[in-house]
């Protein structure tokens, strides 16, 4: 298996070829952040936090979806990137309607835990307090747009591991929202078969079981491999 040997940080790693950046930072132990990532879906480089500044470069390059080259000098915690992600982190929370102590998710939020990592504690823009509705129309589970942070996760996970294609992206800008179907409440769409993926990868409270409460949501911690597992025979099925 052929290799590709780069800097990260000042230390040399080698990855196979065809990793991403990410990758290579993770071999390198750089904890680059990220949000909209998840081992075994696509990358999508949506979220914008595991930009890293490449020498050679005149912009900022998302690590998970950028190959690693031979020779590259990554660098990944700058004081410039370091205020790119904390500036993100207070967009997200500025963008939407994200009151902690009543989500379904806290205490087990992945954008909660990213404030903590990047040393947010406070928003320096102005909170828009956006008109969000909430969709509760599926028997078992609920959609609250207000968390929703646009990742794309349940997006992917419908289309590529549970093969439903039931979410998308609808409207532009600062409109875009989550669909179900074709822009109907989630429990009228026939082609949702209720597996409950969706909401294991959702990182906020944005997608939750009914029968959860404040504080509820737990983390599936063996969806991770699985989604690893289904990658792994995509590759092979491709090959």
């Amino acid at each position: 298996m052929s290799v590709v040997t780069l800097n990260v940080n000042g230390q040399d790693v080698a990855v196979p070829a065809g990793a991403s950046l990410l990758d290579a930072t993770r071999a390198a132990e750089a904890n680059v952040p990220t949000l909209c990532h998840l081992e075994g879906l696509t990358p999508v480089s949506s979220c914008r936090l595991c930009l890293v500044e490449v020498e050679g470069s005149n912009k900022l390059l998302p690590a998970c979806s950028t190959a690693a080259a031979e020779g590259m000098v990554v660098h990944t915690h700058t004081p410039q990137l370091r205020e790119y992600r904390r500036m993100t982190v207070e967009l997200f929370f500025a963008e939407g309607n994200h009151v902690c102590a009543v989500c379904v998710a806290n205490t087990h939020c992945e954008l909660q835990d990213m404030a903590v990592t990047v040393g947010m504690d406070h928003s320096r823009f102005p909170y828009q307090y956006p008109q969000r509705p909430v969709d509760a129309s599926h028997p078992q589970f609920t959609l609250d747009h207000n968390r929703c942070i646009l990742c794309t996760r349940c997006v992917r996970v419908c289309d590529e591991i549970e093969g439903a294609h039931v979410w998308d992206i609808g409207s532009r800008g600062g409109q875009c929202h989550i669909v179900a179907g074709l822009d109907e409440p989630w429990g009228q769409v026939q082609a949702c078969t209720s597996c409950g993926k969706c909401v294991d990868v959702c990182p906020t409270g944005a997608l939750f079981r009914n029968s959860d409460t404040t504080a509820e949501k737990q983390p599936n911690t063996t969806l991770p491999a699985l989604l690893r597992t289904a990658r792994e025979q995509r590759r092979w099925h491709n090959q």
